[in-house]
């Protein structure tokens, strides 16, 4: 379990409150992490059963973390995190054991537990936000669980998967989805 962090982002909408437009996705005015960052976790297991949600603003805190994924974990869990001391502060009070690594890159596992798995998928989650040039944060849950749903089709790839998707696509009529986009009227 991870976090990462998205700059706040009101992508598409005219007038902006409290600020002016950032231009290209721009930056931060802070250094670090700041209230103008999004915190996502990122959980995921060794099975790549992920779970991915916008948390708050800011830095991760036990509330949110508790509210977020509390009710799908137990202690029999064993949680493999970074040092921030909110995983290690719900770790302790929930009775779970937990492993946590330093950023500094000197210590990577300790056994079989390692957090490169959650660190790799920040790595194509990013990435592929990027083609996006940004996602208003509105919308960011939205394109977190698009990217878990691509995840999986990649991971389960195979004979059957691939056949029942193109199955599947097939069983939609294109002539209904011409109709409805005919019929459909676009505003400008």
């Amino acid at each position: 379990m991870d976090e990462t962090y998205f700059l706040y982002s009101e992508k598409g909408q005219r007038k902006i409150k409290d600020r002016n437009p950032r231009k290209c996705g721009g930056s931060a005015k802070k250094r670090g992490i700041s209230n103008e960052q999004v915190c996502v976790l990122v959980a995921r297991d060794r099975d790549k059963t992920t779970f991915s949600e916008i948390l708050g603003m800011g830095r991760l805190t036990k509330t949110q973390l508790n509210k977020a994924i509390g009710h799908k974990l137990s202690n029999e869990n064993v949680l493999c995190t970074d040092s921030w001391r909110a995983f290690k502060t719900y770790a302790t009070e929930k009775g779970m054991n937990i492993y946590q690594f330093k950023s500094d890159g000197k210590v990577r596992t300790k056994g079989i537990y390692h957090i490169q798995n959650v660190n790799n998928y920040h790595r194509r989650l990013k990435g592929w936000i990027q083609r996006f040039n940004g996602v208003a944060t509105k919308y960011l849950n939205n394109h977190l669980s698009w990217f878990q749903v691509l995840e999986n089709i990649q991971h389960q790839r195979n004979e059957v998967t691939m056949n029942d998707l193109i199955i599947k696509r097939n069983l939609i009529q294109n002539s209904e989805i011409y109709d409805t986009l005919k019929l459909t009227k676009f505003v400008v």
